[in-house]
């Protein structure tokens, strides 16, 4: 597939520039006109598993194995029972789905047939489908084809792999949202703007001998401000939807018997690590997740933190820190009964080393007989609770979730969730950014022109009006088979 690029064509009779996206129907060594096959259902013994074809032949390749009804003669959005064989040998009893083009998810003919699970069953299909003309298709490629004949936009697809891996109510919500294009209609109002913006431009150019100034420069300043504000909301959300989408890895660290491993279990509310009066149980890392009111935390109980006993215990140690390097935020306990006010903050020292968002959390306090809030007081905010009684524990979750959020953020709204996104938001922010600084430098149209079209490139770049093979290939290569 060659590089695809905005093409700037001016008529001077409308003064208008037309972007025009050019959608090479090639992608790396796939050909668009075969029927590709694949099981959509995952792999594994099931009641039912459906097989799904989609390309020009999809129709005919099933109709030459099913017998009841001759599905070239079927309407679109029909179901239908029969069997499907092989040279007269049964296979199974199925239900075909047909969806006639342009009216399916690809836009081209596709047919869906649902059999029993069993593994031997669907793979027979499939070889009996391969044999009659189609191929494997390649991973995302259903769905790939959906962008390339219009169905979707690049934002749009993207989504539907978010939508597959969702496993919380606000990653539904937010793949829900964009994939019925709520950020891809907030991405194209912006490009719009600057479109028309930029046309005035490009028709000074034109004119340039002339000396004339279509695109007033104080308007423009104005409408860049704007853009940006809206992209800066965009770009604040997507530590949110960052968050939502992969979890927020959170290690539990501090000294041994500090009760982390009490803490990891009150926090999910099962006894999921094994929890000792004796120094060092935990040797290994131990991870799992907990949903806070719809962000999900990746919780990692770990070894103590101290001068190991023992060659396994230093490896436990290393692990901890290791993990520390790598989560995005701690919490970091100690003992209120059981350590000193200067033990802690010679902890923090080397803690605070790791340059990692932290909480501090005095734990314990169900068997403290001293007054510990004043005790450690000079430690500043400490947020004190009881692992075993699970006292504040609620609180210290409400602490966690605020620490990934600067706000409260309402899930319907646009939230940027994909790291793609969000860079191509940024870079677009800083080439409006240099049509600001261009204006106050009085730069002429034609360098305030490439500024704008930089930005118009990256918005665009979201949504796949402007793409590449390499980055379809990237994006549509994650998707699983079958999809």
């Amino acid at each position: 597939m060659g590089k695809n690029r905005d093409l700037f064509t001016f008529k001077p009779s409308n003064r208008i520039i037309f972007f025009q996206l050019q959608y090479m129907h090639q992608y790396t060594a796939v050909d668009l006109q075969d029927t590709i096959v694949a099981l959509s259902t995952p792999q594994g013994v099931g009641a039912i598993g459906i097989i799904r074809l989609s390309g020009p032949n999809a129709i005919h390749i099933c109709n030459a194995v099913f017998h009841n009804k001759n599905l070239l003669k079927q309407a679109s959005h029909t179901i239908h029972f029969g069997t499907i064989r092989d040279e007269g040998k049964i296979i199974d009893e199925v239900l075909v789905s047909v969806f006639k083009a342009p009216n399916s998810y690809t836009s081209d003919d596709l047919v869906e047939v649902s059999c029993h699970g069993s593994p031997f069953i669907l793979q027979s299909v499939i070889r009996l489908f391969l044999k009659k003309g189609a191929r494997l298709a390649k991973a995302g490629e259903f769905t790939m084809r959906a962008f390339l004949n219009g169905k979707m936009d690049l934002s749009q697809a993207e989504a539907v792999a978010d939508l597959i891996a969702s496993e919380t109510a606000s990653a539904h919500q937010i793949a829900m949202q964009q994939m019925r294009g709520g950020f891809s209609k907030q991405i194209e109002e912006l490009r719009q703007k600057l479109i028309d913006f930029a046309s005035l431009i490009e028709l000074e150019l034109d004119f340039s001998e002339e000396d004339v100034e279509f695109a007033n420069r104080q308007e423009l300043v104005s409408l860049v401000k704007e853009i940006r504000t809206l992209l800066s909301q965009l770009m604040q959300s997507f530590k949110l939807g960052n968050a939502i989408k992969n979890g927020v890895s959170t290690v539990i660290a501090g000294r041994p018997n500090a009760g982390k491993s009490t803490l990891l279990n009150a926090l999910l509310n099962e006894d999921r690590a094994i929890v000792s009066e004796i120094a060092g149980t935990t040797r290994d890392t131990i991870e799992e997740v907990v949903n806070i009111d719809g962000i999900p935390f990746r919780l990692i109980d770990t070894a103590g933190i101290r001068a190991a006993q023992d060659t396994i215990e230093a490896i436990g140690v290393e692990k901890t820190m290791e993990k520390l390097r790598q989560s995005a935020i701690a919490v970091f306990l100690f003992d209120v009964e059981e350590v000193s006010l200067e033990e802690v903050q010679a902890d923090l020292e080397n803690f605070k080393v790791k340059e990692v968002p932290f909480l501090l959390v005095g734990n314990q306090i169900d068997k403290s007989e001293k007054d510990y809030k004043t005790a450690f007081a000079p430690l500043g905010e400490v947020l004190f609770i009881s692992s075993k009684d699970q006292t504040n524990i609620d609180v210290l979750k409400q602490a966690l979730k605020g620490m990934v959020l600067d706000q409260e953020v309402n899930t319907s709204d646009t939230i940027v969730s994909n790291i793609r996104h969000f860079e191509a938001l940024q870079q677009a922010d800083q080439a409006l950014n240099d049509v600001l600084n261009g204006i106050e430098m009085q730069l002429s149209g034609e360098l305030l022109a490439l500024d704008i079209r930089q930005s118009l490139h990256y918005l665009g770049s979201i949504t796949g009006q402007v793409t590449t093979d390499d980055l379809l290939g990237n994006i549509f290569g994650r998707f699983c088979i079958g999809k």
